[in-house]
């Protein structure tokens, strides 16, 4: 029986589950709306991947993504690591070369430089939702499309339309603006996709040179309309992977294999009863000290796991198995 390495990317709008065997090479992956209900999304991810997977072992587990720590508690995660590091990874692995790497999802947008293998620079924009793909999902439900269908429109566009990009609400007005002077749907799916382009380089990239090669990757990079305006403005080639809308949670398995084949350890993975698991939290307020800490307690099967959110650690300490999954390491 082989060993496989699990990465779990749990943010707002999507949560991504990926499997790597010692080779590196993908064996499964799962993409899933989080919905607001990061733990039992997780578990309908698990049991997916259980039931796709067989009787093969989980060698190593690690979490990334705004929910990280906590699922990272739930799973028993052996490597907790941040969105920057775990995408560089995973671009790097399917382009060593790269310089540049865009990454738009739903509700975030992140821009990495990389020199000879290192990062070297990373931004985030985690304010407007005019850089990320909320927005286009906002825009093309206003147009009565689906996203693939906005996708269609707005590579077929032949002459984009400028629409204000800095604002999601400005941008409305003005795709409206431009609907109501007559011009196709096309053109306005094509401007907003250069709207939000704009609206990257300006608000992630603020000036920053972007080197080939590029890679783009996150839930955004299947909009060709959006793919072909960064291509138009950058002047290059637009690499897309092929995992390109899990590349989180594939850095975090090609991160964890890494650790885990050279500590020899084995995994602190809970195992496959998660899927069925009874797993709830329970929020409350530290009042020992100024800070007024929001806690948050995980319980799986009514037991205790372990607290997070504390600023001193004297609730997460209680816990080794907490302490030990929170670190980022």
């Amino acid at each position: 029986m082989r060993d496989l390495y699990l990465g779990i990317d749990v943010g707002s709008v999507s949560t991504n589950l990926v499997v790597v065997d010692g080779e590196s090479r993908v064996t499964e992956q799962v993409y899933l709306r989080t919905n607001g209900r990061p733990i039992p999304t997780v578990q309908k991810g698990l049991a997916m991947i259980k039931k796709a997977l067989g009787p093969h072992r989980i060698g190593g587990v690690g979490t990334t993504g705004s929910a990280r720590h906590l699922i990272g508690l739930m799973v028993g995660a052996d490597l907790v690591k941040n969105e920057i590091t775990t995408h560089a990874v995973a671009a790097l692995h399917y382009r060593p070369d790269v310089r540049t790497i865009i990454e738009i999802g739903g509700q975030d947008s992140k821009l990495i430089l990389v020199k000879d293998g290192i990062v070297v620079d990373f931004a985030m924009n985690t304010v407007c939702a005019a850089g990320t793909g909320s927005f286009l999902d906002q825009q093309a439900a206003r147009l009565n499309l689906s996203i693939e269908e906005f996708s269609a429109l707005a590579l077929a566009a032949e002459n984009p339309v400028a629409i204000a990009g800095r604002c999601a609400v400005f941008a409305e007005s003005d795709m409206i603006h431009k609907q109501q002077m007559g011009h196709s749907l096309s053109d306005i799916a094509g401007g907003l996709c250069e709207a939000l382009v704009r609206n990257y380089l300006n608000n992630v990239a603020k000036g920053k040179e972007l080197a080939a090669p590029v890679i783009f990757q996150g839930g955004v990079a299947a909009n060709q309309g959006i793919r072909r305006a960064f291509q138009r403005v950058l002047g290059t080639e637009i690499i897309v992977p092929e995992y390109f809308g899990v590349m989180g949670a594939f850095g975090a398995a090609l991160l964890v294999r890494q650790m885990m084949m050279a500590s020899g350890k084995p995994s602190r993975f809970a195992g496959w009863r998660l899927c069925e698991e009874d797993l709830t939290t329970i929020g409350r307020t530290c009042q020992d000290c100024s800070n007024h800490c929001e806690l948050v307690e995980l319980r799986r099967g009514g037991k205790f796991v372990a607290f997070m959110g504390d600023r001193c650690g004297k609730w997460s300490s209680l816990s080794p198995e907490a302490e030990e999954a929170q670190r980022v390491v």
